[in-house]
């Protein structure tokens, strides 16, 4: 398509505020990404450690109660 000037182009054939809109939730979309993904990571290995250590706490306590026994 050819376009006269900017106005023309920025309106796009009077579906400008689609388009542009369309894009800028996609460009939302592409940086939201990314963000979100990294603080749910971070959010599972913290909650994994706090998972090991609590059950390396329990291992120990149990161990601690019961020293005849031996380990499987």
């Amino acid at each position: 398509m050819h376009w006269n000037s900017l106005a023309e182009f920025l309106a796009m054939g009077n579906h400008g505020f689609y388009v542009w809109g369309s894009v800028l939730v996609m460009a939302a979309s592409m940086l939201a990404e990314p963000m979100l993904l990294r603080r749910s990571r971070s959010r599972l290995l913290a909650r994994l450690l706090r998972q090991y250590r609590a059950e390396q706490t329990e291992a120990r306590r149990q161990r601690a109660a019961n020293p005849g026994r031996s380990r499987d």
